[in-house]
């Protein structure tokens, strides 16, 4: 099966409150390793952009005007996440918007057995401490310096190197030195040459060869 890895980015905090999603991202990978396929929509939330939200994410309302609306992107979106592992980062929170949405157009709501939350696997390795994104980056040494704003599919390219390092995923390492076989010097104080006694018979039929093949080849 392989992976998506999906973020999104709104107008707020909630979908409750009237919050609207402005930006949705998904990159999709096979064991973990890109293939290429990307979905990424700029949004119109057909509502205001609050100054707190801009700041995040910096899509203004007049940016935002002429874009589609999310009813028109939705089936696009369902099939591109169809039967796939998806990973969200605080999953609660985008879904919440998603499912949302979804039910707004009398869409069938994300399949939550298929989803995982990156940041509850990043609290069972790391309890206690600052887990998000950009802690998890500066964790793993991951380069942060494109992340001037929030940006859905930089955060998903983001994600995916973070959950590699939460799962400990390495390219494999090939360990040449349990294969070199070394000489044990002692042992070879042991070792004895085999001789082998040659009958009689034996010399002469390697002599009469020997006068055959000679004559043969070179007289």
């Amino acid at each position: 099966m392989n992976e998506i890895f999906l973020d999104t980015e709104t107008t707020g905090l909630s979908f409750r409150d009237g919050h609207k999603i402005v930006e949705i991202a998904c990159i999709e990978t096979k064991d973990l390793i890109a293939t290429g396929k990307v979905f990424h929509k700029v949004i119109n939330p057909k509502r205001s952009v609050p100054e707190q939200a801009y700041q995040v994410h910096g899509f203004s309302e007049d940016f935002l005007s002429d874009k589609e609306t999310f009813d028109k992107v939705a089936d696009e979106f369902l099939n591109f996440i169809k039967n796939k592992k998806i990973i969200i980062h605080n999953a609660s929170f985008d879904l919440g918007f998603l499912d949302g949405e979804l039910g707004l157009i009398q869409k069938e709501k994300i399949n939550k057995k298929l989803v995982i939350d990156s940041l509850e696997v990043a609290r069972n390795k790391f309890p206690g401490i600052s887990n998000s994104l950009d802690a998890l980056c500066k964790r793993f040494n991951i380069d942060l310096s494109r992340r001037t704003k929030h940006n859905a599919l930089l955060d998903c390219e983001l994600l995916r190197e973070v959950y590699i390092n939460l799962l400990d995923v390495k390219e494999p390492k090939f360990d040449l030195s349990n294969n070199v076989q070394t000489l044990n010097i002692n042992s070879a104080k042991n070792y004895k040459k085999k001789i082998l006694k040659i009958s009689d018979n034996e010399i002469k039929k390697h002599k009469d060869f020997l006068k055959t093949e000679l004559k043969k080849n070179f007289y």
